[in-house]
């Protein structure tokens, strides 16, 4: 199982949020870069990268931030956030990013996340975050009537690779994540399953890793000390 440390941006700042509440943000005083150079030191092959801005505004709002990330530090880089068009994959793809996620767009515009999956294939992730077993478009301001699993298994008939899936009600609690959730998730032939919102103690990588999860992204755990970063590299990829 992969581990992602989270960057997410506003402002070119590194934050995290409560529930993915933007009144709820906490700023740190350490930069993107530092905190990626940080995420490399403690063995960190991966990284997860979330526009904020961008997620609420639709337009690529910290790319030059991100591209100076991905130009500085050798990761495996996944980006979301504010990704409405073709061009703004391309360029991420461009500069260096492993993996663009598209959240918002593949609900509302089925046809535009098709078009992405023939054109950029396994290099496109699936953003799946949900409030109460529905899923939530529009940096999570508004909740829709689509049942997340079923999101998931249209996504897998799409032929998508990769689902993020993200239960807002955990996501910054530093409370634990819904284990129940991902065991589903993995029991059954989605795609692969990346768990994100609450990753909060070791025993839950554990269980993560075994139910067969393909990734977990840790964040304000991480930024909080609760969490050892170097202590998951090595149990969950052999670091």
């Amino acid at each position: 199982m992969y581990i992602f440390p989270a960057i997410d941006l506003i402002d070119g700042k590194v934050v995290r949020l409560s529930k993915g509440d933007y009144d709820r943000e906490k700023r740190y005083s350490v930069t993107a870069q530092g905190a990626a150079e940080n995420f490399l030191r403690e063995g960190a092959s991966h990284l997860h990268i979330v526009d904020l801005d961008g997620a609420k505004s639709g337009k690529a709002e910290n790319a030059p931030v991100i591209a100076e990330i991905v130009r500085q530090f050798n990761f495996f880089v996944e980006v979301g956030g504010g990704i409405r068009t073709t061009e703004q994959i391309q360029e991420y793809l461009d500069v260096g990013v492993s993996r663009v996620i598209i959240g918002t767009k593949a609900v509302t515009d089925r046809s535009f996340l098709e078009n992405a999956i023939a054109k950029f294939g396994k290099c496109i992730s699936v953003g799946v975050d949900a409030s109460g077993g529905k899923v939530a478009i529009n940096g999570w301001k508004e909740i829709t009537s689509l049942d997340s699993l079923q999101f998931c298994r249209e996504l897998k008939d799409m032929g998508v690779d990769h689902i993020i899936y993200t239960d807002i009600s955990r996501d910054g609690m530093m409370n634990g994540t819904n284990l129940d959730i991902y065991k589903v998730l993995c029991q059954t032939q989605y795609p692969k399953i990346t768990a994100s919102g609450g990753i909060t103690y070791i025993e839950e990588l554990k269980k993560l890793e075994n139910f067969g999860t393909y990734g977990a992204i840790l964040g304000k755990a991480l930024y909080e000390n609760k969490l050892s970063l170097r202590e998951a590299v090595r149990l969950c990829e052999g670091k």
